[in-house]
């Protein structure tokens, strides 16, 4: 199948070690099986690969569903994923243009005796109808008139909405439709083509069909649509008040709604309860969840995730555990469950996670959780050892453990182990002092080394070794990493500053602009350096503009700015808004069980603007 001159095309499009002309082949052989096998991997070849070029192989798989033995639902099926999604944008529009011309022998599929082949024909046609000429869109429409099958009338129904976006008023019909994925589809639409505030009959309506469709194997994904598709949950997220009422109809946007907007933890609590069913992570939602509950409703936490300590499994204990320590569980019942914990499963990050947040909550009174880790030093997770910088006292007993850790190269554990070292200065003693030098100077790991080198200034007070490395580096390049490093010695770092100042500048000595990153680097460095405030606040506030997640080191510019007790006053207005925005300016794709984020960089907003001296 497919001419000497089509396979030629695809040997230069793929080369010579591609194998995508292969698995083309393969799709021709007259064995079912292998026809299958050539059909899956091809979709992984052509779908996850973005260096793999994709229209090339459009009018050979066009060609095999039009006359090849199939699978022919599966063709038409990753036809229309390459038209929404593979490789880039120019590639896409190729395909979805190779589609278009080759439509009017496609479409036949729509009216296919197999739904699937019918189901995937409706996917293509949303994915390129809008390049047909003419637009599908009638077929679509007798399509839903006659269609029987009802996931393939829940897509006809979707397909009709991509193309033709309008007031959906034949679509109120289907709201009550006896099939919940009918139903869902035109509420999603309407609900894709209505402004904020989503009206209560719709928001109702949505929330009948979804919890139907929830109980249901099939559902639509939003993989298979184009990119100008929004799923339901989207838009009812969009508006509060919407999503709120759906929550109390039964679908589950509780910790959606938490992500979304601030301040509304207490509201969703009693179905973020609900949500939580045992699974370690949705036991970290909720730990994050209640960190910004007040605490007379600590008690509803704890008694819903107190019976799973029982748990057989430690991934379980270790996420009941972290809620129970964010909702303030008696301490003794914190600490025994976090010693049980590292005796059982001292390598497992669930264990780390847990043990953060009860030394997080108990601070001193968990000191026997820090001696727990101290005894392990070595057989854990490397994060665990991290736990020691809160207990320098609990350190300074086991530098020579930590010491040791230096030289376990390729585990995690040097770059913690200096990280606790640092914090215990000359504490650390000449032990510490040693490991460090070595590691400085003969570390197999670049950031590691330079990390010892700084850390011979508060252990040692010896900035030698960390100037000479800042030295090569700075000389290198504009390093944030080596700037920041730079600022962490203080004063001593000020040989350093001809190669920090000029990162100062709006603009390079090239006429480019500076990145607003490497410019608040510079700037906190110079400000350690030397104390300056004339040319440091500015790159500082408008790095803090950005909104951005923070990190423990550096420190955020807003806490920067607040130690410095400045405020530019272009910055005023813009952070106020930002931190009375109902809606989160800081997004947390990390899924963390600690206070989201965005509650901190609020909190730490008001406290800079409560206290800061507005200058400029």
């Amino acid at each position: 199948m497919g001419t000497e001159r089509d396979r030629a095309g695809l040997r230069r499009a793929y080369g010579s070690t591609g194998d995508v002309p292969a698995l083309l082949r393969a799709l021709e052989s007259t064995d079912e099986a292998v026809r299958e096998r050539a059909m899956e991997r091809l979709h992984s070849a052509l779908c996850f690969r973005e260096e793999i070029p994709t229209a090339p192989a459009v009018p050979q798989l066009i060609r095999l569903a039009l006359h090849g033995a199939g699978p022919r639902a599966e063709l038409l099926g990753l036809l229309a994923n390459l038209a929404n999604w593979a490789g880039h944008r120019d590639e896409r529009r190729r395909v979805r243009r190779a589609v278009a011309e080759a439509m009017p022998s496609l479409i036949p599929f729509a009216h296919d005796a197999d739904p699937a082949v019918r189901e995937s024909t409706v996917l293509l046609i949303a994915a390129c109808g809008r390049e047909t000429d003419p637009v599908p869109a009638p077929l679509l429409r007798d399509r839903l008139a006659e269609e029987t099958d009802p996931r393939v009338r829940a897509r006809v129904v979707t397909a009709l909405g991509l193309l033709e976006p309008g007031d959906g008023a034949w679509r109120h019909a289907l709201l009550a439709d006896p099939e919940p994925r009918v139903a869902l589809a035109a509420a999603e639409d309407l609900l894709r083509t209505t402004e904020p505030p989503l009206p209560h009959p719709l928001v109702d309506a949505c929330a009948r069909a979804s919890t139907a469709a929830a109980e249901q194997p099939e559902e639509p994904e939003t993989s298979l649509w184009p990119g100008h598709y929004r799923p339901f949950t989207e838009r009812l997220l969009e508006d509060p008040g919407a999503a709120l009422r759906a929550l109390d109809r039964g679908m589950p946007l509780a910790f959606g709604i938490t992500e979304r907007w601030r301040d509304r933890e207490a509201d969703v609590l009693p179905w973020a309860l609900r949500e939580t069913e045992g699974e370690a992570w949705q036991l970290y939602r909720l730990a994050r969840l209640t960190c910004a509950l007040p605490p007379e409703l600590h008690g509803r936490v704890r008694e819903r995730v107190l019976p799973y300590l029982a748990d057989a499994g430690p991934a379980v204990r270790a996420g009941a555990l972290t809620a129970l320590a964010r909702a303030r569980v008696p301490v003794a019942v914190a600490v025994e469950e976090a010693l049980r914990l590292i005796g059982q499963a001292p390598g497992a990050y669930d264990t780390v996670r847990a043990v953060k947040a009860v030394t997080d909550e108990y601070g001193t009174a968990a000191a026997p959780v820090a001696r727990a880790v101290a005894r392990q030093l070595g057989d854990g997770h490397a994060e665990l050892v991290q736990v020691l910088t809160r207990y320098p006292e609990v350190a300074a007993d086991v530098v020579g453990e930590l010491a040791a850790l230096l030289t376990r190269h390729g585990t995690g554990y040097p770059s913690v182990a200096v990280a606790v070292l640092t914090g215990l200065g000359r504490a650390a003693g000449d032990v510490g002092e040693r490991a460090l030098r070595i590691c400085a100077r003969e570390g197999v790991h670049s950031s590691v080394s330079a990390e010892a080198a700084v850390a011979l200034w508060p252990v040692a007070a010896d900035p030698g070794p960390a100037l000479s490395f800042l030295r090569r580096e700075l000389t290198a390049s504009t390093s944030c990493w080596a700037t920041n490093l730079a600022g962490r010695l203080g004063a001593a770092a000020a040989p350093l500053l001809p190669f920090v100042e000029p990162l100062l500048a709006p603009r390079t000595p090239s006429g480019t602009p500076t990145p607003p990153g490497t410019r608040a680097a510079a700037a906190l460095a110079v400000w350690r350096i030397t104390g300056r405030t004339e040319d440091t606040v500015e790159p500082l506030a408008r790095e803090a503009l950005e909104w951005k997640r923070g990190r423990p080191d550096p420190p955020h510019p807003v806490v920067t700015l607040t130690e410095m007790g400045l405020l530019p006053r272009f910055a005023v207005e813009p952070l106020r808004r930002g931190a009375e925005s109902p809606r989160r300016a800081v997004k947390d794709l990390m899924y963390g069980d600690a206070a989201h984020p965005d509650d901190v960089l609020r909190a730490a907003v008001r406290t800079l603007l409560g206290t800061a001296r507005v200058v400029g």
